[in-house]
């Protein structure tokens, strides 16, 4: 699995249509092959940032599979306009764990 993290920094005066558009633009993202899950936090101390997490079954199915796909262009017309700026989008494996 890779879990995909972006921070967001969303414009400010749009932080509650920005929600309301995530949950929809979730249709597109959660329809691509590879796609296992996603959260999207909102930060305590920094009213307008965000923390996008999504679970992939491999990095291609993100990189290739999602951003080539007609759901990212949909994804893409709902939620880009909110970020300032753009987010800088990340890859990790887990190399540890623990939970309880």
């Amino acid at each position: 699995m890779i879990l995909e993290a972006a921070f967001l920094y969303i414009k400010r005066d749009l932080l509650t249509q920005f929600e309301i558009d995530f949950a929809k633009a979730s249709q597109y993202i959660s329809s691509v092959d590879g796609y296992l899950g996603h959260t999207l936090q909102k930060c305590l101390e920094v009213e307008n940032k965000y923390l996008l997490l999504v679970d992939w079954n491999t990095l291609e199915d993100h990189t290739i599979g999602f951003r080539t796909s007609e759901a990212y262009l949909e994804w893409k017309k709902i939620l880009h306009h909110y970020y300032e700026p753009f987010p800088i989008v990340e890859h990790f494996k887990t190399v540890f764990e623990n939970k309880k």
